[in-house]
């Protein structure tokens, strides 16, 4: 869980390049929000401490992280990237890492078998855009991405686009209702209760779909039995 963290989202911040400067003190960094273009950490002092970084909201793109982020921190196991501008399925930096990330509200996502492909470059990961990564979820990307045409069709997916599609991974201009008194309190409950980072973003993603905390689909019996199936079968990151 997440016990000390540090708030520097809203800051205009348009490059990083030094984290040594937390000294090691902090758990998670809230990057939201800012205008970052890149990310250098070579030669920065290693932070073992932190196990999440936020970077949702704004033009974050994933090629720009290089692989000095998960260099500089060892320990970094939660990525959340929500509502960005990730429009390819080719960012390698990010198949090195991590146990939880998000990419939801990003282009990228409306990519033919995108889910998949995730799960097929990053084996160790447990949870995708907070939803948990079912037993026949990596069945399926095994299946599909094996042998000779499935090293060709991850080839294919992860080429960069050519050609711009227009209308793709715009967000809609949809008028929502607003939430009902009851629905307020319970998003009240849900944000007094939440202990880290990671439940803190689930909340948000749920409000921005629309979806009430609390009252999202509970998993059956045999949903259950599959998730303990795959705590034993969850292969182990690099």
């Amino acid at each position: 869980s997440v016990s000390c963290f540090v708030l520097l989202s809203c800051y205009k911040i348009p490059v990083i390049e030094n984290l040594g400067a937390t000294l090691d003190q902090f758990d998670a960094i809230d990057f939201s929000d800012n205008e970052i273009h890149w990310v250098i950490l070579q030669g920065d002092p290693l932070c073992y401490r932190i196990s999440a970084c936020l970077f949702t909201i704004g033009n974050f793109c994933p090629n720009r992280i290089g692989e000095s982020l998960e260099q500089a921190l060892p320990s970094l196991t939660e990525l959340i990237l929500t509502n960005n501008n990730i429009a390819e399925l080719c960012a390698e930096p990010l198949y090195n890492l991590y146990l939880l990330c998000s990419i939801l509200r990003n282009p990228v996502t409306n990519k033919k078998h995108y889910r998949l492909y995730v799960i097929h470059k990053v084996p160790q990961v447990r949870v995708l855009d907070f939803q948990k990564v079912k037993l026949k979820e990596r069945q399926e990307a095994e299946k599909m991405f094996k042998g000779k045409r499935g090293a060709q069709l991850a080839k294919d997916i992860a080429r960069r686009s050519k050609t711009f599609n227009p209308g793709a991974g715009l967000p809609t201009d949809k008028k929502k209702a607003g939430p009902s008194p009851g629905d307020v309190e319970a998003i009240k409950t849900a944000i007094a209760n939440a202990t880290t980072l990671a439940e803190v973003e689930r909340l948000k993603g749920l409000l921005q779909a629309g979806q009430i905390p609390g009252r999202e689909r509970k998993s059956g019996p045999s949903e259950d039995a599959e998730e303990e199936m795959e705590e034993d079968t969850v292969p182990n990151g690099s």
